[in-house]
């Protein structure tokens, strides 16, 4: 059996971008960044909620209308027509959220979910509400993201389209990567050391994205006796995944430059510790991407410190494979 230390993180996909044909209209919407950059990496699981629940390629359009009841289940999912906003004939709204629930509890063993965005199913951030009069109010998550996310409300998710921004590229990635690194290395086999060893191996990007947040699960970590390690564990994942969902500003991840270097100040002469103050005050005020500064850093680091090194474990130098390439364009 495959360690479960060494397996490549397992991300869910909509089908339709990895090109397979299960739109409404018989079309793909396949990307090329999950395709080409991301597939080589990571190993993908694909899932139409539609088709799944069966409906039909070709099939009908849908879309979300907030009905305005006061029962709780008021968005439906239900069909469209060319000159009546609504066909309420076609309602799948149950189905896509008892699906969504279904794979969330059978997926557990995810580190990440890219959905198809403005999908009435799939959409993260970008799905139109519409309402009974037909005019669109708002944005919503669709159905089926509803349903899985009231299951694994911590995974990492992502939409497709915003991948396309770099930054938000960037930290999708960091939290996949950290989410399994969690997985296999702390939830598969749950003890005091291995928590304290990924709070540490974690400290630069943590700090990177919320110093309060760094602080804050460093005080939690502080008395492992006040409650079961369970629990603490549970509140520790959740503040950390909290922590790294705001991406990093040039800013936070320039002090966080500064600090590493603090482990090379004595190895270094005065001329290299100017340079790499230079490097990273370029980058903080948008003079350059943050793959130059840390070439440096890692080179100096390499040259100067072991392996075993208490720096040269920090996930902050390699979040994700460089050969993503994702840093030169941040």
């Amino acid at each position: 059996m495959k360690d479960r230390k060494e397996e490549r993180p397992q991300i869910a996909i909509s089908a339709c971008l990895m090109g397979q044909k299960v739109r409404f209209d018989g079309s793909h919407k396949r990307s090329s960044f999950c395709q080409n950059d991301l597939k080589p990496h990571v190993d993908f699981h694909l899932v139409c909620p539609e088709v799944e629940i069966g409906m039909p390629i070709p099939r009908p359009a849908i879309h979300l209308v907030d009905i305005g009841s006061k029962d709780q289940h008021n968005l439906r999912a239900i069909g469209t027509k060319d000159k009546d906003p609504h066909n309420p004939s076609i309602d799948v709204s149950d189905d896509l959220y008892r699906y969504g629930v279904e794979k969330g509890q059978q997926m557990q063993n995810l580190d990440g979910y890219i959905f198809m965005q403005k999908s009435p199913s799939c959409g993260v951030f970008s799905t139109k509400r519409y309402l009974p009069n037909g005019f669109s109010d708002g944005m919503v998550s669709g159905l089926y993201v509803q349903g899985f996310r009231s299951v694994q409300p911590l995974l990492p998710v992502e939409e497709a389209g915003r991948l396309n921004d770099a930054g938000l590229r960037d930290n999708f990635l960091i939290r996949v990567y950290a989410w399994h690194n969690w997985r296999t290395q702390v939830q598969a086999d749950l003890d005091k050391k291995q928590l304290i060893q990924f709070h540490a191996r974690h400290k630069y990007l943590l700090m990177a994205h919320s110093v309060e947040g760094y602080r804050q699960l460093g005080r939690l970590l502080s008395d492992l006796k006040k409650d079961s390690l369970e629990n603490i564990a549970l509140q520790y994942i959740t503040g950390f995944m909290q922590a790294l969902a705001k991406p990093a500003s040039r800013k936070r991840n320039a002090n966080a430059l500064m600090h590493v270097c603090g482990y090379l100040k004595r190895f270094l002469d005065h001329h290299d510790r100017v340079k790499l103050r230079e490097l990273i005050e370029r980058y903080r005020v948008g003079q350059l991407p943050i793959v130059v500064p840390f070439t440096m850093i890692q080179h100096h680091l390499d040259k100067h410190l072991s392996d075993d090194s208490y720096v040269r474990k920090q996930a902050y130098l390699s979040p994700y494979p460089q050969t993503l390439g994702v840093r030169n364009l941040i």
